[in-house]
């Protein structure tokens, strides 16, 4: 499930109950629902493979046309190239993204159990206030970097990774290079692992 770029914020999840009833049956059973939908998530990530290797260079942080300044919980700046040398996940949220809060669980797992092995996450709110996203950083219990770039999906760093549906995160080697985006909980493990050598 995500939350995507529309006129208006709306929640993308599937659901037979929303589908056509066609004489007087759902379109879809609940193990036909249950198959499409774990055939479109097949697809979706074979897409997003394809597309990735199909895009030329591997997308560096330092690029320009990528590096952008954020301003953190404390009221520090973060320049995104800044992180090169270390391992971590750049990842895009908001406080009104119900999937967004979910995964935040996950990765306060994730960030606590490898945090001193020199795994960090810097998270950029999409919210337009800031009142919503220190709120919501505090009740989620994010302790790594969290900044704020107001402004929505207008916003420079949403808009320079053309972010156009969040949770969005990437997850960026030592050199800077982008290696991987919108892991699963499993595969996001294994491949910090491997980034760090454990």
């Amino acid at each position: 499930m995500v939350c995507i770029q529309k006129r208006e914020f709306i929640m993308l999840s599937f659901d037979h109950k929303f589908l056509p009833v066609i004489a007087g049956r759902n379109f879809f059973n609940k193990y036909e629902m249950k198959t499409l939908r774990i055939l479109i998530l097949s697809l979706v990530l074979a897409f997003s493979a394809s597309v990735i290797k199909a895009q030329g260079p591997v997308p560096n942080i330092t690029d320009y046309r990528l590096d952008f300044t954020v301003v953190d919980i404390k009221g520090d700046s973060i320049k995104l190239s800044s992180l090169k040398g270390k391992v971590f996940m750049l990842d895009f949220w908001a406080s009104w993204c119900g999937p967004c809060r979910y995964s935040n669980k996950h990765l306060v797992k994730m960030y606590n159990k490898y945090k001193d092995k020199g795994f960090e996450i810097l998270s950029v709110s999409l919210d337009e206030q800031k009142n919503d996203w220190k709120k919501a950083a505090s009740k989620d219990k994010i302790t790594w970097m969290s900044a704020i770039d107001p402004g929505g999906w207008d916003a420079m760093a949403a808009t320079k990774w053309q972010v156009d549906a969040i949770p969005a995160s990437f997850l960026i080697n030592k050199n800077g290079d982008v290696v991987a985006i919108n892991l699963e909980k499993d595969d996001l493990e294994k491949k910090i692992k491997e980034l760090l050598g454990l």
